[in-house]
């Protein structure tokens, strides 16, 4: 397991770097990091009136905070070139099947939200049981050497299943289990408010990987109708762009598993697509489908990437877990 860092040190590691800023001093950094603010990434991701809410600093202030915050990190307009340099610090996290690595351009993305969907069955939660173990790795085994928050919508996590999977890669199963932190959400508020709860626990627990289980199940279960749809997608693109801050404000992945609908129009080949119409398709960085396949094997095609081609590759699900066909 990634080895834990003690309360105090982090606590104080953050408060420095946060007293560094131009109109930071000690009670300030304190509310920061209370407000889970811990990172200066965080901060630049911040809007002035949700940081002057959640620290009880006026906004002026706030916005002064955030403008140093940004010119500290150098977050203005600039070249490709540096942005691609910037770019260098996206790692990737190995999925446990080669096949899978290659078809994702290396593994699952840090600074992204990977999206894996599909029919009921068909091996979406195998796969987050799975990188909720890898992440654990270390870098040269394709891992970050860090931990899993891991946010279960439908009841389906089973710390069995992890034990099974971390003897795969020759890990301690006791010591895997401890670097999972495992959320149970029973509405979509509660989905929410974990998820913000989070971010005081980024760096504290040093999380490499936020897996939500699934993502929509809650949205279409409390939003029916016609009526409802306008709130449901703003209350779900508020939610999507809560993960990508942390995502990107901590070099940390996002996984999410969602659910298919059937499209009645659809006359010949697949009926199925994603749930959670455009604002989910936008909100998301990387689209996987994962459906059943002949022979007990599993089809994972890459349907959406910035850069990446659209391909196909075939895995099976064993009790190692997810493995190359």
């Amino acid at each position: 397991m990634p080895e834990e860092k003690d309360e105090e040190q982090v606590q104080e590691e953050i408060s420095d770097d946060l007293t560094e800023l131009e109109g930071v001093g000690p009670v300030t950094a304190k509310r920061l990091i209370g407000a889970g603010y811990t990172t200066l990434e965080s901060l630049v991701l911040a809007t002035s009136s949700e940081l002057a809410a959640a620290t009880g600093i006026t906004e002026s202030a706030a916005r002064k905070i955030i403008a140093a915050a940004r010119k500290r990190l150098n977050v203005e307009v600039m070249s490709a070139y540096d942005y691609y340099l910037q770019r260098k610090s996206v790692q990737r996290i190995t999925t446990g099947s080669r096949k899978l690595d290659d078809l994702l351009g290396g593994g699952i993305e840090t600074q992204a939200i990977t999206e894996i969907y599909g029919p009921y069955g068909s091996g979406k939660t195998q796969l987050c049981h799975q990188v909720a173990v890898t992440v654990q790795l270390p870098p040269e085994k394709g891992g970050l050497g860090r931990t899993t928050l891991f946010i279960d919508t439908e009841g389906t996590f089973r710390p069995e299943r992890i034990v099974q999977i971390a003897e795969r890669f020759e890990l301690d199963s006791e010591e895997a289990l401890k670097a999972i932190l495992y959320a149970r959400a029973f509405t979509s508020d509660h989905q929410m408010i974990v998820t913000e709860k989070a971010e005081s626990l980024m760096k504290e627990r040093d999380i490499g990987i936020i897996i939500v289980d699934s993502l929509i199940s809650h949205f279409r279960g409390e939003y029916v109708g016609r009526e409802s749809l306008a709130a449901r997608q703003q209350k779900l693109n508020r939610y999507l762009h809560k993960l990508l801050k942390l995502a990107l404000g901590y070099n940390a992945a996002v996984l999410v598993t969602n659910q298919v609908v059937a499209d009645p129009g659809t006359f010949f080949g697949d009926p199925n697509k994603p749930a959670g119409g455009h604002v989910l398709g936008h909100g998301v960085t990387a689209r996987l489908y994962i459906r059943r396949a002949k022979k007990g094997l599993r089809q994972i095609t890459l349907v959406k990437s910035p850069y990446l081609p659209e391909a196909s590759i075939e895995v099976k699900i064993t009790e190692r877990g997810v493995e190359d066909a």
